[in-house]
């Protein structure tokens, strides 16, 4: 089974992976790598720059068909993945088949933000015209609901330090037999 993580830019998606895919032995696969790749860019935002976000999220929708599903990884989605085309329903399917076990990095955007302060927030695109740290409260109200639908578990990743947020991801993996 493939442990697929979800959450907001910020919420440690791709940091908690790494750490969780070490530890079990397992591959990880970040698909904020992959889908630039797929529109011959180096980033993210240079992508969404380039070809705009309907684009960006298609390209966005093909990475992850090619990898969901995949036993023995970690997959860390882009904050948006489940928006894109047909995302949703892929990854419904693929928890609903056991090929998936969802876990969505929760925090407020409070702290969200203080999390996105200390990174290099270039990188990342503006999704709602502001920038990406006045957004977070926005994206929030906007994804909260379609998150926590697609959730086989909740991990409150907020006011943890680094090594806390790993042991609560790996201890509701354990809760629930994924690891």
């Amino acid at each position: 089974m493939q442990i697929v993580l979800i959450g907001l830019r910020g919420s440690g998606k791709t940091t908690l992976g790494r750490a969780l895919a070490q530890r079990a032995g397992r591959t990880f696969i970040d698909l904020d790598d992959l889908t630039p790749a797929r529109l011959g860019c180096a980033s993210v935002r240079e992508a969404w720059a380039a070809h705009g976000e309907p684009a960006f999220r298609a390209a966005e929708a093909d990475a992850l068909a090619d990898v969901l599903g995949r036993p023995g990884t970690v997959l860390a989605l882009g904050g948006g993945t489940p928006t894109a085309p047909g995302a949703a329903d892929r990854l419904r399917a693929a928890r609903s088949s056991g090929g998936a076990w969802l876990a969505y990095l929760r925090a407020s955007a409070a702290d969200l933000r203080v999390r996105l302060a200390g990174t290099d927030i270039a990188q990342r695109p503006a999704l709602m015209g502001a920038d990406a740290l006045g957004e977070i409260g926005a994206v929030l109200a906007a994804r909260d609901g379609l998150y926590l639908g697609l959730a086989d578990a909740v991990v409150e990743v907020g006011g943890l330090s680094p090594l806390e947020a790993e042991a609560a991801l790996e201890g509701a993996a354990r809760r629930c037999g994924v690891l």
